[in-house]
């Protein structure tokens, strides 16, 4: 029960301190999409994209490693060299990257190439600004960062694109100044300065720290490859201007991934600190079984309120994203849970399972892209995602047991039944068939989250 009211406490902190801004993000779409062309999104879309995709190279995701063995430092002494390992490593790695970067970028004349590494290096500084943040239990602290950095964001987007009319750079400028500010003021609140040191260095601890990291590299490089190259195929098949559209469409299942991120942030350092605890198979399953029912509530509802807001938010030159926003929520879905089962690997310091399921599910994703991308355009961006996506949520799923026995859900037949009438009603497109899935998913939802439902009135009579 303490590890239960921890992980929600945790998760209602993360998402104080970001969904505010996230909520503006979404609702100034109307603003991207009225003056930015879909072209200058798409390219906007491509950098953050390579960005996601050469990170993990430059740090061998050193963070990650420091937030894990955070969690387990005894002293002083053991949190010096942990946090010194991975600050010197990143900073010396993004030097060397930064001058490869503008060598590549110079000699294939790329007009982005400053923008790519200041971006890079601005993305960097928040991975490390956030383990240092989350490894020491510090969540109100990083709820404060990411309210910030999205916060000033926005802001800048605001000025940048709407009054100086400054287009796609506007987009990188904010990301780079707010991320790279904000960054840097939260690493020297948690007096990061004071433990960096050359003399902190160990060689056993950083092999050790390596090792941890090093599976999930490919992990996370076939993540950015899931998503690279349906971008870059789209851009060289189909233009930039459709990949601006896939990015569109993206954007809505995203709303799913990032509300689920509150509560990731907070379940990596909760499956880790109940790892060795006796009760740890009942409190896995007891929190699984809940978020299925959560995500496949939420994942429901969104399909079925699409129809009435899709066409408040977005331009009419973007409109044929709304097509591929079902299969791609539901990838999100299985996506989800997919890093769910990574939370418990990662408590186990068994990343390896991470990184190999990852690898294959990235090479289902290019095999089934360039298979289909000539006869059915940016489907086979949308149907590759899925597969490959899906593809390692059952992988994950048979490892899984050599840990914990997760449940088995009780809803499953019901839950495809609720989806299927949600996605025919969604192509339909009218209105009052629309209205009415919408409300028996609705009803459905309340039903299968009944004990969220009655934790949440029961607090409501007491306030009351």
């Amino acid at each position: 029960m303490k590890h239960k009211k921890e992980l929600i406490k945790n998760t209602i902190i993360i998402a104080i301190g970001r969904c505010s801004t996230q909520v503006i993000t979404f609702l100034l779409l109307p603003l991207y999409t009225s003056i930015l062309s879909t072209k200058e999104y798409g390219e906007y879309d491509l950098l953050n994209t390579i960005s996601i995709f050469a990170i993990p190279f430059i740090t061998l995701l050193m963070e990650e490693s420091m937030f894990r063995f955070l969690i387990d430092v005894k002293n002083e002494t053991e949190k010096k060299k942990v946090i010194s390992q991975s600050v010197i490593y990143s900073l010396a790695s993004s030097i060397i990257s930064s001058l490869i970067i503008l060598l590549i970028g110079t000699i294939f004349n790329y007009k982005y190439t400053v923008y790519l590494i200041f971006y890079i290096i601005a993305s960097i500084l928040s991975g490390l600004a956030g383990s240092v943040c989350r490894g020491q239990g510090k969540y109100k602290i990083y709820a404060s960062f990411n309210f910030f950095s999205s916060f000033f964001n926005v802001l800048l987007n605001v000025i940048f694109i709407l009054f100086m009319r400054t287009g796609i750079y506007g987009l990188f400028l904010s990301y780079i100044i707010s991320n790279s500010i904000i960054s840097l003021l939260t690493l020297i609140k948690m007096n990061v300065h004071k433990y960096v040191s050359v003399k902190n260095i160990d060689k056993s601890l950083m092999k050790e720290m390596v090792k941890y990291s090093v599976p999930l590299v490919p992990n996370s490089i076939s993540w950015a490859i899931i998503n690279l190259s349906d971008r870059l195929l789209i851009t060289a098949f189909l233009g930039a201007s459709i990949n601006g559209i896939y990015s569109i469409a993206n954007k809505f299942p995203t709303i799913i991934n990032t509300f689920y991120n509150f509560f990731y942030m907070a379940w990596k350092e909760t499956a880790s600190k109940i790892v060795k605890e006796d009760n740890k198979e009942e409190f896995y399953n007891n929190i699984y079984l809940n978020l299925k029912n959560f995500l496949m509530a939420v994942s429901l509802c969104l399909i079925g309120i699409l129809p009435f807001i899709f066409p408040l938010l977005i331009k009419k030159e973007y409109v044929t994203a709304y097509n591929y926003i079902p299969p791609l929520i539901m990838s999100i879905y299985f996506s989800n849970l997919s890093s769910f089962y990574g939370g418990i690997f990662a408590a186990y310091k068994d990343t390896k399972i991470m990184g190999s399921s990852t690898v294959w599910s990235a090479i289902i994703n290019l095999t089934v892209n360039f298979a289909l991308i000539k006869f059915i355009g940016v489907w086979a961006a949308v149907v590759s995602t899925f597969i490959s996506i899906f593809a390692i949520y059952l992988y994950r799923s048979y490892k899984i047991k050599k840990y914990v026995k997760l449940d088995k859900d009780k809803n499953i037949y019901l839950n495809i039944l609720f989806l299927i009438i949600i996605i025919f009603t969604y192509y339909i497109n009218n209105i009052l068939l629309s209205s009415i899935s919408f409300i028996l998913v609705l009803i459905y939802s309340i039903y299968i989250n009944k004990n969220f439902v009655n934790v949440f009135l029961k607090k409501l009579r007491k306030k009351a």
